[in-house]
C-alpha cells in the first residue's frame, strides 16, 4: 500500500446519517465535479476544520498540511475530483466542498475509492451522487473518456450505516468484514469491505455534472 498523509488508506464517506442518498433536488444545481487543483488547499483546510470526524481523513490542521494533502492527491497514480459549490459564481470553477478520489493500482486496473464532505454541505445527497458519477467514469473504457479501471474497492466502519448507503448508491457490493480493524477512542470497530466491478449494474443515483 502506498503511503498517504493519513498513514493509511482513507475511510470512505461522511459520518452516520450525514448523506443518505435521495433524489436530485433542482435547488442543488450549483454543485458540480471538477479536478482538484493546487489552489484548493485553503478549502481543504476549511473542510477539515468543519467537523471532528474529518480527522479520519488525515491530519490537516494547517495550510501547509492542506497543501501536502493536495500534492498527495495530485500524484500520478491517483485521480482526485472536487465536489465544487458554484453559488454566487455559476460560471466559475466553484469552491471545493468535498472530495472523491481513487488511489490507483494500474497493474491490476483497480482503484481504492474514498471521499469526504464539508460538514455544512452534508445531508443533501451530494456524496452519493458524486461517488456514483466518479465511479462510473473510473470504470468506463479509456477510449470512451473513462479511466479504464475494472474494479473499485472501499472500506467503511460497520457502525456507520450512512457509509453503506452511499457505497450502495455508487454501485458497490459488500464483499467482506474485517473484524475489529480500527481502534477509535479505546473501542475496536469492524470494517465492511465493498467492491464494484466493471460489469456490475450501474447505479441509479442521479449524476452530478462535470466541468474541466
Amino acid at each position: 500500500m502506498r503511503s498517504s498523509p493519513a498513514a493509511r488508506r482513507p475511510e470512505s464517506v461522511p459520518p452516520r446519517g450525514a448523506d443518505l442518498p435521495r433524489g436530485a433536488d433542482r435547488t442543488e444545481d450549483r454543485y458540480h465535479l471538477r479536478p482538484v487543483r493546487e489552489e484548493d488547499a485553503p478549502s481543504v483546510l476549511e473542510a477539515h476544520r468543519s467537523a471532528a470526524d474529518m480527522a479520519r481523513q488525515g491530519l490537516v490542521t494547517t495550510l501547509e498540511q492542506a497543501r501536502e494533502q493536495v500534492a498527495w492527491l495530485l500524484a500520478e497514480d491517483r485521480r482526485a475530483v472536487a465536489i465544487a459549490d458554484s453559488a454566487g459564481d455559476r460560471a466559475g470553477p466553484g469552491t471545493l466542498v468535498g472530495l472523491v478520489a481513487l488511489d490507483i493500482d494500474p497493474g491490476n486496473r483497480l482503484g481504492w475509492f474514498f471521499y469526504w464532505l464539508h460538514a455544512a454541505h452534508r445531508g443533501r445527497g451530494l456524496a452519493s451522487r458524486a461517488a456514483a458519477t466518479v465511479a462510473d467514469r473510473a470504470l468506463r473504457p479509456s477510449a470512451e473518456g473513462g479511466w479504464g479501471l475494472e474494479r473499485l474497492e472501499l472500506g467503511h466502519r460497520a457502525n456507520n450505516p450512512a457509509s453503506g448507503a452511499v457505497a450502495r448508491a455508487a454501485g458497490f457490493v459488500q464483499e467482506g468484514r474485517e473484524r475489529e480493524k480500527f481502534l477509535i477512542d479505546g473501542e475496536r470497530h469492524d470494517v465492511l469491505t465493498c467492491g464494484r466491478l466493471v460489469n456490475d449494474p450501474p447505479p441509479a443515483a442521479p449524476p452530478l455534472p462535470w466541468r474541466p
